[in-house]
């Protein structure tokens, strides 16, 4: 009798909630080594009543109420505006805590998460645009990643490529919003600092994105036009 394969159970634990000793590095997202859950996979059910993405939602709500409270303001400085901000910039990092706590990963989160957080940043720098918070070249060059983000988006969808988020790319999220978070609350050079720092790993992350998009879509190529064996 052939041994029975344990890549069902691997998945069903990583299904599970990640209590135990070991794991503290994947709880906090530090140790991102495994393969990705099979729920969030391409053809997966979307499952949209999950915790996680009720943070999302929420997240969601939140950005025009942002937007409002700091044209509101006057001047683009306001304490409930930027503690909106904040709160939505956080729950960047909540969702995928609970994913990971509950276990309730989902194919919609996969896909809601980044989403959201582009619409963030873009809610942060018409803002700062508007009130010149931050230097303007570095908010027009942060919404030209946006777009090519977009556009390596639908390259990979049309394709049939799922690109994953890099360590770059991953770590540009914070002294990006960072940035515009302490733009909102104060003056000087540290805003600037932070969202040039952010700019640079965003930048070397869509070169890495480019270039497993163009590689891995190749690759996809080169499959189909093999012929099938009898």
């Amino acid at each position: 009798m052939p041994p029975r394969s344990s890549e069902p159970d691997q998945q069903d634990q990583r299904a599970r909630p990640i209590f135990g000793r070991g794991r503290v590095r994947r709880l906090f997202g530090l140790d991102r080594s495994a393969p990705p859950p099979r729920q969030t996979l391409k053809g997966e059910p979307l499952n949209p009543w999950t915790i996680p993405n009720f943070v999302g939602y929420a997240r969601l709500a939140a950005i025009p109420l942002f937007l409002y409270l700091s044209f509101e303001s006057g001047d683009g400085r306001d304490a409930a505006a930027a503690a909106v901000f904040w709160l939505i910039a956080a729950g960047d990092y909540v969702d995928g805590f609970l994913a990971r706590v509950t276990g309730q990963y989902s194919r919609l989160g996969t896909i809601l998460d980044p989403f959201i957080d582009r619409l963030t940043i873009l809610a942060g720098a018409v803002v700062c645009w508007h009130y010149e918070l931050l230097p303007r070249w570095a908010l027009a060059l942060l919404a030209a990643r946006e777009v090519a983000m977009l556009a390596l988006a639908q390259y990979g969808v049309r394709h049939g490529v799922e690109i994953r988020v890099n360590w770059p790319g991953r770590i540009s999220v914070f002294p990006i919003m960072g940035g515009i978070f302490f733009a909102l609350v104060l003056d000087g050079w540290v805003p600037a600092a932070l969202l040039i720092v952010g700019l640079a790993l965003a930048v070397v992350a869509t070169v890495l994105y480019a270039r497993v998009g163009i590689r891995e879509t190749r690759r996809a190529k080169g499959l189909q036009g093999k012929p099938q064996s009898p």
